[in-house]
Parts: structure tokens; C-alpha cells; sequence
């Protein structure tokens, strides 16, 4: 099904598909349908431009709803550029509490989400390819987790892709949850640090804060404790990141030293998954291949680091990382508790990524990966190996590059996968 539209600086066509549940068996959950959104330049839109499939960040993510401006303007001039909504997300048969409260028991609703990792996006994106476009091959760009999704594709349909770019995303192939977060937690206690030398009456306050927070709610009802304080440094790893947290803190305490009615609203809205509960749910699940040891990796990591215990001081702030409290401090996230425990527990795994072609992959791949993300470890990234791969590091931009100053970035890009420009090494 298609519907065309005009808006300013580019044309809309909407494709919505339907795919299997589970590729595997597709008789076992049923159906689901997938959405994309189709761009073009209107002085183009008769022409036979190349195909661009943006993956976007996540996991959870829907595709960016476009404004104009920024990276997609660039990517238009050459290409037509096709927004997809990863299943569970934005209008791609949405996953929330009510789908998953209608299931009988945890179990079968862990077997329903493991459903939604980079393996089946990579199978819906075949079926958009193949039923929509005729089998055209087609270039990715993918961003953050996009670039995890990129990888997985070059695994499974190398034959499809002619080129791809990956933004702050090169996954890291060969590691747990586990080394994830090891790495990880590091680099947040630096974006931490970072805020104490730009801001250092911020880290008393902080603290301040987290001592008045005894029976303390959020407009929501859901409690506002000091670890949900510590939730709002997952955006220190953006470029405004540190700033913004800056300045919500300014106005955090009213006359009388308690929270501001408006801090309490920023700090639902900021820390809070309404709008996209599988990020929480599949923060982990996306690293998991073959045989594990159960349990919650980020929290294992998070007991080891005790600077980062929410009653230490100075207070810490958090990054991108899910705890097994917040399905229960967060209501939007208790319907998902069990299934949630049920994949927690799982020891075993298939396989997101084949080494061996990846290795041996011919398809261009240019990337760019930044020295202080805290979300995709710089050297984890490193370490997988993908032939024809060129990767730009830099201290320029942080994991939000593509956003800011996509514009800039995305041109370098394509010359690198051109063989226009060059790195010097990796």
C-alpha cells in the first residue's frame, strides 16, 4: 500500500508492508506490518535516483519524522531516502503494555520480543526491498544502533547493499553485555566528570537534590528517587548533553529547597519511555549472541562501580544503561516485568553477525566513530573486523554527529565509501 503527499523541500510516499512476527516460523505470533516513509526531492521525483535506507538509532527507535534542513537535505541531492519504522516502533505495529499485558504468560511474551532485534529488521527491510522496490539494491546509512543493524545486514544480505555509512555505530561484534558495559560505565564517569569542570556547583546540587527526595513524585505518580535523578546523564554523551542538564538544573529547587513543580515535569519527560518502551526492554538483548550467563549485565557492571551508587557523593549520573527497578518505578515498563526477567534469564542466543563474511565483506563501508561516546565504545567498535571499511575518529562531534552536523559529516562520508577521501588507518 502506498499514499503520496507533498510537504516543503521534499516529497512523501508512505509504504506499509506486512511481515511475519517471526521469520523463523512464521505461523507462531502471526503478523505485523511495517511502515516506511519514502523521500524525494520534488525536482527529482521522476528521476531514477539511487535508494538510501536510513536505520535509525535505538533500540526502539521509530524513523526521524522530517522537518527539512540537516543530513536528510544533503542525502536528498543524490538520493531518494527511505525513513523506516522499525518494528514495535512509530507506526510499524507499536509495542507497548497493552500488546504485551494480552499475552497468558512471561515466557511466550520474551519469545514475542526477541522477535524485534536487528535480525528481523533486516528481514523486513529485505521485504520492503524486494516487494516495494523490485529487488533494487539499495545504500544504508545507519545511525547509532542503525549502525549494529547495518552490520547484521552486511551478515545475512551483503548481495543487497551497494554501499553504507554508519554514524557513532560500528557494533562491537566479539563482545558480551557484559565488556559493553565495562567499557562503557568508564566512559560516563568521564561525560560526568566533564560536567563537574564546566559546572562544578552542579555536582553539590545534585546531591542536594537527591537528599530531598523522600516521597517525592514525579506528575506521573511514578516515585522520583535518587536513581531516577541519576537517569538524567543519558544525554552526556550528546554534544548539548552537559549543558542541558546544566540548565534544568537551574531552576531545579523552589523557594522552599524542594523540586520545582517544573523540574518534576522535565525530569518525567526526560528519564521516562512512553514514547518508546522496547528501548528499554531490548537495551541488552541486542548483544546477545550464542551461549551467555544469565542476568541483568548493565546492574552487574553498575554493583561494581560504587562512585556510582545512587547514595554515594558527589552523585553520578547514570548513562545508557537499564536496571531491573526501573520496571517497577516505571509504570509504563511494569506490564513488560516478567517478559523482561524471562530474557534476562535466557542462556542462549542465535547469532546477529557472521564473522567470516564480514571479514571478507566487499561491499564499501565508511564510518564515522567519536573519541568520548559513551553509548558505543570507540575501541569495542575497533575491534570488529569488517573488510573495506574506512573509519574517520574524531573528537569533533559526539554520538549525536549525524543530528548536528549531518550536513557536513554525510558528504566526508560518501567520499570515503567513494574512494575519494582517505583515512589514516584505524
Amino acid at each position: 500500500m502506498t499514499h503520496e503527499y507533498a510537504m516543503t523541500g521534499f516529497t512523501v510516499r508512505e509504504h506499509r508492508v506486512e511481515v511475519p512476527v517471526d521469520w523463523s516460523a512464521p505461523d507462531r505470533f502471526g503478523s505485523l506490518e511495517v511502515f516506511a516513509r519514502e523521500l524525494v526531492d520534488p525536482e527529482q521525483a521522476s528521476d531514477d535516483l539511487p535508494l538510501l535506507l536510513f536505520l535509525q538509532g535505538g533500540p526502539g527507535g521509530q524513523g526521524p519524522r522530517p522537518l527539512g534542513g540537516g543530513w536528510i537535505a544533503k542525502a536528498l541531492e543524490t538520493y531518494r531516502v527511505i525513513l523506516l519504522d522499525q518494528r514495535g516502533t512509530g507506526r510499524s505495529s507499536p509495542v507497548d503494555g497493552r500488546v504485551i499485558s494480552g499475552f497468558d504468560d512471561a515466557a511466550r511474551a520474551a519469545d514475542y520480543l526477541a522477535c524485534f532485534r536487528a535480525d528481523a529488521i533486516v528481514e523486513d527491510a529485505e521485504h520492503l526491498r524486494r516487494t516495494v522496490y523490485g529487488g533494487r539494491q539499495w545504500a544504508t546509512l545507519g545511525q547509532s544502533y542503525g549502525g549494529f543493524v547495518t552490520l547484521t545486514y552486511l551478515s545475512r544480505h551483503p548481495g543487497a547493499l551497494t554501499r553504507c555509512f554508519v554514524t557513532g555505530g560500528l557494533p562491537p561484534a566479539t563482545a558480551t553485555a557484559e565488556e559493553v558495559y565495562a567499557h562503557t560505565y568508564r566512559r560516563q564517569a568521564a561525560r560526568n566528570r566533564e560536567l563537574a569542570r564546566l559546572h562544578p556547583a552542579d555536582v553539590p546540587l545534585l546531591g542536594r537534590i537527591a537528599d530531598r527526595l523522600d516521597g517525592v513524585a514525579l506528575p506521573n505518580g511514578d516515585p522520583f528517587t535518587p536513581e531516577r535523578l541519576q537517569q538524567l546523564g543519558m544525554p552526556l554523551g550528546m554534544s548539548t548533553g552537559v549543558d542541558e542538564v546544566h540548565w534544568l538544573l537551574d531552576t531545579a529547587l523552589g523557594s522552599d529547597g524542594s523540586p520545582s513543580h517544573g523540574f518534576l515535569a522535565a525530569v518525567a519527560d526526560r528519564t521516562g519511555f512512553d514514547a518508546n518502551p522496547l528501548y528499554a526492554v531490548l537495551q541488552e538483548v541486542i548483544y546477545h549472541q550464542g551461549d551467555r550467563e544469565p542476568g541483568w549485565a548493565a546492574q552487574a557492571e553498575h554493583d561494581r562501580c560504587p562512585p556510582f551508587a545512587a547514595d554515594a557523593r558527589p552523585l553520578l549520573l547514570t548513562g545508557e544503561v537499564i536496571f531491573p527497578w526501573m520496571y517497577d518505578q516505571h509504570a509504563v515498563l511494569r506490564p513488560f516485568r516478567g517478559a523482561a526477567d524471562e530474557l534476562a534469564a535466557r542462556t542462549s542466543w542465535p547469532a546477529l553477525y557472521d564473522l567470516d563474511r564480514l571479514a571478507s565483506n566487499e561491499v564499501p563501508v565508511a564510518s564515522v566513530q567519536y573519541y568520548d561516546d559513551p553509548y558505543v565504545d570507540l575501541d569495542l567498535a575497533l575491534a570488529t573486523d569488517v573488510g573495506h571499511l574506512d573509519v574517520w575518529i574524531t573528537n569533533e562531534h559526539l554520538h549525536d554527529g549525524l543530528r548536528v552536523a549531518g550536513d557536513t559529516i554525510l558528504p566526508r562520508l560518501f567520499d570515503l565509501a567513494a574512494g575519494k577521501a582517505h583515512v589514516t588507518g584505524r
